[in-house]
C-alpha cells in the first residue's frame, strides 16, 4: 500500500469513526449518565470489538455473508432488535450515576465488543474498508495495514463522544433536561437503523 493510499485510509477511518452512529451516540449518553471513567471499558470494547470484526471481514467473513444472504439477513434482524433494546434503555434512563451508585451501569467491555457484530455501521465500515483499500496481491498485509489504520484512529475518535457527554453532565444534572436528553439519544439511536431498512 502506498503512503498516499494509507493516508486516504486514515482519513476514511477517521471520518467513519468520528461521525454519529450507534457507538458514538451510546458513548455520548454513557458519558452523560456515568462519566468518562466508568465509560472507558465501553470505549475499549468498541475499539477491540471493531478490530476483531475488521480482521474477520478481511480474512473472509464478508465473503461468507455474501455467499449466504440468509446469514446476512439474520444478522441484520438481530442487530436491529438489539439496537432498539439499547435505544429503549437509554431513553428510559432518568438519573446521573456517580461512583458510589450501582443501580444502573455503563456498557461493559465484552458487551461493547460483542455489539460490533450486530452494529450496522460497523459492518458497513469494515466491508467498505476491505473492498476499497485491500490489495489482492498482498491480501494479508493489506488487512493488517487497514486494521492498524483503524486502531490508530478509532479509540481517540470514540473518546471524543464520551468526553463530550461527560462535559454535559453539569448542564444535564437537572432531571428534566436529563430525561429529554436521554429520550432524544434513544430516538437518535433507533434512527440509525434507517439506512439498514432501505
Amino acid at each position: 500500500m502506498s503512503l498516499d493510499a494509507f493516508l486516504a485510509l486514515l482519513v476514511y477511518a477517521f471520518v467513519t469513526s468520528i461521525t454519529p452512529g450507534p457507538n458514538n451516540l451510546m458513548l455520548l449518553a454513557s458519558g452523560v449518565n456515568f462519566g468518562i471513567t466508568r465509560t472507558v471499558p465501553h470505549m475499549l470494547g468498541i475499539s477491540m470489538g471493531f478490530l476483531v470484526l475488521l480482521l474477520a471481514v478481511g480474512l473472509g467473513l464478508g465473503a461468507v455473508l455474501t455467499a449466504f444472504p440468509v446469514l446476512h439477513t439474520g444478522l441484520k434482524i438481530a442487530g436491529g432488535a438489539y439496537l432498539l433494546y439499547l435505544a429503549w434503555k437509554i431513553a428510559m434512563s432518568r438519573s446521573l450515576t456517580g461512583k458510589g451508585e450501582t443501580k444502573a451501569r455503563p456498557m461493559r467491555f465484552i458487551d461493547a465488543a460483542a455489539f460490533q457484530w450486530v452494529n450496522p455501521k460497523a459492518w458497513v465500515m469494515a466491508i467498505t474498508a476491505m473492498a476499497v483499500y485491500a490489495n489482492a496481491e498482498h491480501p494479508f498485509l493489506s488487512v493488517v495495514l487497514i486494521s492498524i489504520a483503524f486502531t490508530i484512529v478509532n479509540l481517540p475518535s470514540v473518546s471524543v463522544w464520551a468526553g463530550f457527554g461527560t462535559a454535559l453532565r453539569g448542564f444535564l444534572s437537572d432531571p428534566v433536561r436529563l430525561k429529554w436528553f436521554n429520550i432524544a439519544m434513544g430516538v437518535l439511536l433507533a434512527a440509525t437503523l434507517w439506512p439498514m431498512l432501505k
